[in-house]
């Protein structure tokens, strides 16, 4: 009896510690009030919308700010790194390694001035596309095979004012389309855990 106990035990240990029911979930942006509703900061705020929708909240942790959120026996670790967007690749790195999550579990989420607003698209892989946090990912993590959530900002800007761009707020029509936008963000990331890459790229790509 005492045995059968104990493999139970050991059961739900390998079962607790299994890396394919976790994710890390990393969304972009730069620390602090000054860039906290700018563009550059989507993956800030689709991470805090699925935190507000789980009633998780956020703590400081190394590389970021941490919260986990539990979802149809998955674990999803979610991390805004305090690296400031240049060198994300330091938090991404150290929470897979730390938390033993496949790569293949990673998501990160960034702007993208090549969509038109709000638009999504998720990949498996790809270029950085031009984007320096995604630049410093690819650097540190010596690959590009990791997924990715692009969330479109447009390009509304004149020659030479891209970085004010980005480091601006939205503007009014975008603010009264953006909170549909971010519940749609977070329902993309639990597809992501609990149907696949794959079936997500299907239903919420382009939409």
């Amino acid at each position: 009896m005492r045995a059968f106990f104990a493999r139970l035990l050991t059961k739900d240990k390998k079962e607790e510690e299994n890396p394919m029911k976790k994710f890390l979930i990393v969304g972009l942006g730069n620390p602090g009030p000054k860039y906290e509703n700018t563009r550059h900061n989507i993956g800030f705020k689709i991470l805090d919308t699925l935190a507000e929708k789980k009633e998780v909240s956020f703590e400081p942790d190394r590389y970021g700010d941490k919260a986990e959120v539990s979802f149809k026996g998955r674990k999803f670790i979610l991390i805004k790194p305090s690296t400031f967007m240049n060198l994300s690749g330091k938090a991404v790195r150290y929470w897979l390694e730390k938390e033993n999550i496949a790569i293949d579990n990673l998501i990160v989420i960034t702007d993208d001035l090549n969509l038109n607003f709000g638009i999504f698209r998720l990949k498996a892989k790809g270029s950085d596309g031009g984007h320096n946090g995604l630049k410093h990912i690819q650097s540190i993590l010596q690959t590009t095979q990791y997924p990715r959530f692009r969330f479109g900002i447009s390009d509304e800007f004149s020659k030479g004012k891209q970085i004010d761009y980005v480091l601006s707020n939205w503007d009014e029509e975008e603010k009264t389309q953006l909170k549909g936008r971010l519940d749609a963000s977070a329902e993309l990331i639990l597809s992501f855990g609990t149907a696949g890459i794959h079936n997500t790229m299907n239903t919420f790509n382009g939409k």
